[in-house]
């Protein structure tokens, strides 16, 4: 039966006005202000501050915030925002609701994500927003995750310093970003440890990494470390390869511990098995070098088959990758994600499929395909969706080899 109560329709149910506010919480900022439109209902629940818990607000081209809003911005507890930096205006913006929500948030604000889209402008190096947030922090600030992955330029050793210096409180710190090099030293490392007493998950250069920093890291009275996100590139070759030795003291320390590696392709060849020590408790390990892999997915099968769950391949495709893949997959049972971004051959797929009963997403192609190639994800009844793949993709094979 459908009822009216003050312009808004309930088709069956009348939801609470928290849960309704729970709902409004995941919408990005435009649609937040778009419901605040639809009734009166709507705009009174709009005003509850579990409706701006998350928030995402986006900072393009021709877009604002309206100043009817800026008021509910302190109400954010966790904030994602997004920019396209090729607009100076927009880099305004952004330091502006970053400035109405932490600022005058009373310390409020728990989460920061930053991403930045679009072309970044030549010779742009993040100093205004860098240092925009520094000076926005220093009003006080009660941060426990602070995730700037999404920024393209270097992350300077001062701005990191200040960043951990004014929120003591962090428990996740993701400096990880995709900038061409490693600006941050591993000193800088051991004073974000020092003044981030409660950080347990981080996200850092492995070229930040030092023996130093590990022993840092296992002292008795820091807390359980349980993630670490690490990015390879080719400022690892004016570092000193961390032994294996040292990995496995730090899983020793923190056993629950689980590592996601990324290397990327800046990181030279010779410098890869190096970075592939078998004590890392790898859970996640992307290899974007785009080079022969034959070597090193080896070694992933024989250090890391009972932890690694997701792996992600950017190779050359050959016969012997194809023999190289189906031995991983009856070893690396666990994985619940595989991508290779070249093409594999059929008995690939049938390796994965048979071998790994918890893969719910993959991207394995037999053929190639436009870009960007999209993943699968695997539907719950799991046999018939395979029976039908592999029956389905046999068919196409054997076209292609009629052809």
């Amino acid at each position: 039966m459908l009822t009216e109560d003050k312009g808004l329709i309930w088709n069956g149910m009348d939801l609470p006005e928290e849960i309704l506010a729970h709902i409004f919480s995941f919408l990005p900022l435009q649609d937040k202000c778009n419901a605040f439109t639809v009734c009166k209902a709507w705009s009174n629940i709009m005003t509850h501050p579990s409706s701006w818990k998350d928030t995402e607000v986006r900072c393009e081209s021709g877009t604002s915030v309206p100043d009817r809003y800026s008021a509910l911005l302190p109400l954010v507890r966790n904030l994602k925002l997004r920019m396209c930096l090729t607009d100076p205006a927009n880099r305004k913006t952004a330091l502006w609701v970053l400035q109405q929500a932490v600022a005058r948030g009373d310390g409020r604000m728990e989460g920061l994500s930053i991403c930045c889209e679009g072309n970044t402008p030549l010779f742009y190096a993040g100093q205004d927003l860098q240092q925009g947030l520094v000076d926005i922090l220093t009003n006080g600030s009660s941060l426990t995750v602070l995730d700037l992955k999404g920024v393209p330029f270097t992350l300077s050793d001062s701005f990191v310093r200040s960043v951990a210096m004014l929120c003591p409180a962090l428990q996740s710190l993701y400096i990880n970003n995709h900038s061409l090099v490693c600006g941050v030293n591993a000193e800088t490392l051991k004073q974000v440890l020092k003044c981030c007493q409660s950080l347990s998950v981080l996200g850092v250069f492995q070229a930040s990494l030092s023996q130093d920093v590990f022993k840092d890291l296992m002292f008795p009275e820091r807390p359980a470390l349980k993630k670490l996100e690490l990015r390879c590139e080719r400022s690892l070759k004016y570092t000193v390869p961390l032994c294996d030795q040292i990995w496995l003291e730090l899983k020793l320390r923190h056993p629950r511990l689980w590592v996601e590696l990324e290397l990327d392709h800046t990181l030279p060849e010779l410098h890869v098995p190096g970075v592939l020590q078998p004590s890392i408790p790898v859970r996640c390990l992307r290899l974007l070098t785009w080079t022969l892999l034959l070597d090193e997915v080896r070694i992933v099968r024989q250090s890391y088959a009972n932890t690694l769950e997701v792996l992600e391949l950017q190779t050359i495709p050959s016969p012997e990758l194809n023999s190289e893949l189906i031995a991983l997959a009856k070893q690396c049972v666990k994985l619940q994600e595989v991508h290779c971004y070249c093409v594999v051959s059929q008995e690939v797929i049938t390796a994965f499929f048979t071998n790994c009963p918890n893969l719910c997403r993959f991207t394995l192609k037999t053929h190639k395909e436009p870009h960007p190639w999209t993943s699968t994800k695997l539907k719950p009844e799991r046999g018939s969706y395979l029976q039908d793949t592999l029956s389905g993709a046999t068919e196409k094979t054997q076209c292609q080899q009629n052809k």
